[in-house]
């Protein structure tokens, strides 16, 4: 690809390819995005550089039985050694391997150790997410601000709190309420019951540490509303979610928000369109549009639209406003204050213990439960009780041993067919999910001299752990381990495997929001201090990482700021 890109527009080119709103991603935060733009009666075009994936057509393991696979579900040598980073991911395999990104498809530079997980097709990550939909509290917000670290975020719980209910609602979120203080409760589905166990630590933290112990918050239809009922969604519980569900168990966008933006007719979405930048002009003081290269032929090809979102998920948003450069802004679309790409962080997954309990082996459970149960933060919520800032969540559950957990190795006969005719004992086990604190230092920036196949900047991440990570660790070591010894069980592991951040698959900050434009790239509204006809409303925008999983965060912040933005195109501010 040539320096300077050779535009693909004919004489008519402007007007065939104008739009009402552009956003830049089809996943969980496009999706949403695309489904409010089109509902309000925006022409929307959704630029996705990946392939297209229609629901159920491009499932291709969907219903594949385990002997089925040429491996049984195993990764290969070969595939692991040409994929060695994208195969640490939780939930790859033979079976998921089609909705992520081999490693040799985007080249990145890893200053420090960042394992960087993508799915580039229409639907995004949304197709292989964990789905737990916790929401955060007013503590996550306050947070920074009462313990002094990061900036202070531009919203509450209170501004965000009707946006949740509008997502919950229409995606379908299972729970039960439980009037917790540091994890509100939302507008539920039925929630998953707990097993045997799972209800003997439910009692025995709350008896002995006053803690909860609950059904998870998770994007799951368990028993379908009357609007996922219109989507055609509901769940036979066979916890083969990642592979694509034919039923649309489980929220993505393929199977929800694309369809329903669809059916208003105002939805185009451009599959292959793998964008160079968004289009400032000076004259006008605002983005005009954004210019594509095609994943294949490599043709440049502007599109242009009056609002644009930016939803390539974090650090794919923030290499691309990097790379948005102007006579303007020369350091990236919107960066007068040099802190685009700073202040990027994750969540905190490196630590976890499990073990054995003596009894109910009388007791079994109903179903494949797709969900897990959660216990909730307890850290540093009314007032900083640790020699750590942040707060972690856990999530957990308990089942029977499976045989390879017993030992049993596989073999033929009637003794191996007893062995395996009967259940193992019962374990447990929990991980933590930690907050991690943005520092500057934590950053991505763009190559100066190597770039992709398609011409653009390499990122090159820098993030690493601190002290305080390190801190909080061993905290959660030692309060799980005290929790299941309490409940009676005997301790067969814990683990600090260290992993590079990124396995988290939260990756946050670098375009955060903020009430100053000298310490924050948008304000309250998702939208650029200095660009404001441009909104960000995936993990870029986070402004610190909180403890619970932040995709319904996103999807509420996305709904939000296109509200806002059709409000401010009507006033003629856009």
């Amino acid at each position: 690809m040539p320096d300077t890109l050779q535009v693909n527009i004919n004489a008519r080119g402007k007007e065939i390819n104008t739009y009402d709103a552009i956003v830049i991603g089809s996943g969980i935060s496009g999706g949403w995005a695309a489904k409010e733009l089109c509902e309000k009666g925006l022409k929307t075009l959704v630029l996705e550089r990946g392939r297209n994936i229609e629901h159920i057509k491009d499932y291709p393991t969907m219903n594949k039985a385990p002997w089925e696979f040429e491996h049984r579900g195993s990764i290969t040598k070969k595939l692991r050694e040409e994929n060695s980073l994208i195969s640490q991911a939780a939930g790859y395999g033979e079976d998921t391997a089609h909705f992520f990104v081999k490693d040799k498809d985007h080249p990145y530079i890893q200053e420090k150790p960042f394992n960087w997980i993508r799915g580039y097709q229409v639907g995004g990550k949304s197709l292989i997410w964990g789905r737990a939909c916790a929401r955060w509290s007013e503590f996550d917000f306050t947070a920074p601000q009462r313990y002094g670290y990061g900036i202070d975020w531009p919203i509450r719980y209170n501004d965000i709190a009707p946006w949740y209910s509008h997502v919950e609602k229409f995606i379908g979120v299972c729970g039960t309420k439980e009037d917790i203080e540091s994890m509100p409760d939302g507008e539920f589905l039925p929630g998953y019951e707990l097993n045997c166990v799972e209800q003997h630590l439910k009692e025995v933290l709350w008896d002995k540490f006053k803690r909860y112990y609950v059904s998870g918050r998770w994007a799951h239809v368990t028993e379908p509303g009357e609007i996922q009922k219109k989507q055609g969604r509901y769940c036979l519980n066979r916890n083969l979610c990642m592979r694509g569900c034919p039923f649309g168990g489980y929220f993505s966008s393929v199977t929800s928000t694309l369809p329903w933006a669809k059916q208003t007719g105002n939805l185009t979405v451009q599959p292959f369109a793998v964008v160079h930048s968004v289009i400032y002009d000076e004259k006008k003081g605002k983005a005009t549009g954004i210019r594509v290269i095609d994943a294949n032929t490599m043709k440049a090809t502007e599109y242009f639209a009056n609002i644009i979102f930016v939803n390539a998920s974090a650090l794919n948003s923030n290499l691309i406003l990097l790379n948005s450069v102007s006579n303007r802004f020369p350091a990236g679309l919107g960066n007068d204050n040099g802190l685009l790409g700073k202040y990027i962080c994750h969540h905190n997954y490196r630590a976890g213990t499990g073990g054995t309990f003596e009894g109910y082996r009388d007791k079994y459970y109903k179903v494949r439960k797709p969900a897990e149960c959660i216990i909730p933060n307890f850290r540093n919520v009314h007032k900083q009780d640790t020699d750590f800032v942040g707060g972690y969540v856990i999530f957990s559950g308990a089942s029977r041993e499976t045989t390879s957990e017993r030992g049993i190795q596989p073999t033929i006969g009637a003794d191996f067919k007893k062995a395996i005719s009967e259940p193992g004992g019962w374990t447990a086990y929990m991980y933590m999910q930690g907050e991690t604190i943005p520092k500057e230092a934590n950053h991505v920036r763009l190559s100066k001299d190597k770039k992709d196949q398609w011409g653009i900047p390499q990122l090159i991440t820098s993030v690493g752990y601190d002290d305080n990570d390190d801190k909080m660790v061993k905290d959660f070591l030692a309060q799980g381990k005290a929790m299941l010894e309490a409940a009676g069980a005997t301790i067969t592991y814990e683990y600090d495997n260290h992993q590079a951040p990124g396995l988290d698959i939260h990756e946050m900050g670098g375009v955060r929001m903020g009430r100053d434009p000298k310490t924050s790239l948008l304000n309250e509204w998702n939208q650029m201090h200095r660009c404001k006809n441009v909104f960000v409303t995936d993990g870029a925008c986070m402004t610190s990482t909180g403890n619970q999983s932040p995709s319904i965060l996103y999807m509420s912040l996305t709904a939000r700021a296109v509200n806002h933005a059709v409000e401010e195109m009507k006033k003629g501010n856009l």
